[in-house]
């Protein structure tokens, strides 16, 4: 009787979880004609709906306004699907990465990677040179290649000392380090207005997302996800400690090696096309964490979407806060996040970070 009654609960904590899934996606789809409509040449939201509907359902004739098309699926939804695709990317990185290394303060970034994409990027602007490419897809081979050799070599140094947590996150300070100063000396050769683009490159922005761009991305994200999601219940097993883990039968090396070469190319394809983006990747899954527990089947859509609602609605304030000019979206999530850490500091209990 006592076991029918604990199952009875966890079934409803199950579904209260799976309709704040629902409930969450409902409000990212609510945001994203209110993200359209606003702007350096605001639209009325019926407007974005019109020329949503007319381009979805060509047979309506509709009739809309040339000026308010070419706004809203030329300017203003490539950007906001970058955003969700890229908020959500970088969400889940982040918390398949926290999980897998048991520290609250880990994310791709810890691992170097934003660091290496930066002297990537920082290579084909002042030298011009790189993988493949001229121009703006140098640039964006150039961040991509350079964000995993990050990787490989973070993985090289970390599998002498057996693959560790420890030995990962320590890694990834020394290689993050080494290319912040790789990229600190070619800003230091390089002319004003490179150094420029370099700096507002590693400042993150939205501003250059074509639907081309959203393609590649959203190719990544979707093959990446499946593999994610299987392995939820291998972090979970490892959040417990890798002797927890291996005495329920998980193959720590293996979970830990895929979940974080995927996190990492999911992380690569976001930062190449938008440059840095910090926060992101630490607050969502903290505030996922508060909402639904620690359990990853529910952790990971949940801190998932909140990242993709937390980068839209940053973006769209960069976007309208000092019209007509915008900031980068690198310094609107460090607006939004160093408050949320503060709160965090100060209000939870310190079980929290364990």
């Amino acid at each position: 009787m006592h076991s029918i009654r604990l199952e009875e609960r966890y079934a409803r904590l199950s579904a209260r979880k799976i309709l704040l899934v629902i409930c969450s996606l409902a409000v990212l789809v609510a945001l994203i004609p209110v993200a359209a409509s606003v702007g350096a040449a605001s639209l009325p939201i019926v407007d974005v709906f019109r020329a949503i509907a007319a381009r979805i359902f060509p047979f309506l004739n509709l009739g809309i306004n040339q000026s308010a098309d070419t706004i809203v699926w030329d300017l203003r939804l490539p950007r906001i699907a970058m955003a969700i695709i890229a908020g959500g990317g970088l969400a889940l990185s982040g918390t398949v990465i926290q999980g897998v290394m048991r520290n609250p303060l880990a994310s791709p970034f810890t691992l170097g990677i934003s660091a290496a994409a930066g002297f990537g990027a920082a290579l084909a602007i002042i030298f011009g040179v790189g993988v493949s490419g001229s121009g703006e897809s140098l640039l964006i081979s150039n961040a991509f290649i350079f964000a995993l050799l990050a990787t490989f070599v973070v993985f090289s140094l970390a599998k002498l000392r057996r693959m560790t947590p420890e030995a990962l996150i320590l890694a990834g300070i020394a290689v993050m380090y080494l290319f912040s100063a790789l990229t600190s000396s070619l800003q230091y050769i390089g002319t004003t207005e490179q150094v420029n683009s370099v700096v507002f490159w590693l400042l993150g922005s939205l501003a250059a997302s074509t639907w081309k761009n959203v393609l590649f991305v959203t190719f990544i994200f979707f093959v990446s996800l499946p593999v994610l999601i299987k392995y939820s219940w291998d972090l979970n097993a490892m959040a417990a400690g890798d002797e927890t883990a291996i005495a329920l039968g998980t193959n720590t090396k293996r979970a830990r090696l895929i979940c974080l070469m995927t996190a990492t190319l999911i992380t690569a394809s976001v930062v190449c096309f938008n440059g840095v983006i910090g926060f992101i990747c630490l607050v969502s899954p903290h505030i996922a964490r508060m909402i639904v527990g620690s359990d990853h089947r529910f952790l990971l859509p949940i801190s998932c979407i909140g990242g993709a609602i937390l980068l839209l609605i940053s973006d769209t304030l960069a976007r309208i806060a000092f019209q007509p000019s915008e900031i980068p979206i690198g310094i609107m999530t460090a607006f939004i996040g160093v408050p949320f850490f503060v709160y965090l500091i100060l209000t939870r209990r310190r079980g929290y970070f364990l």
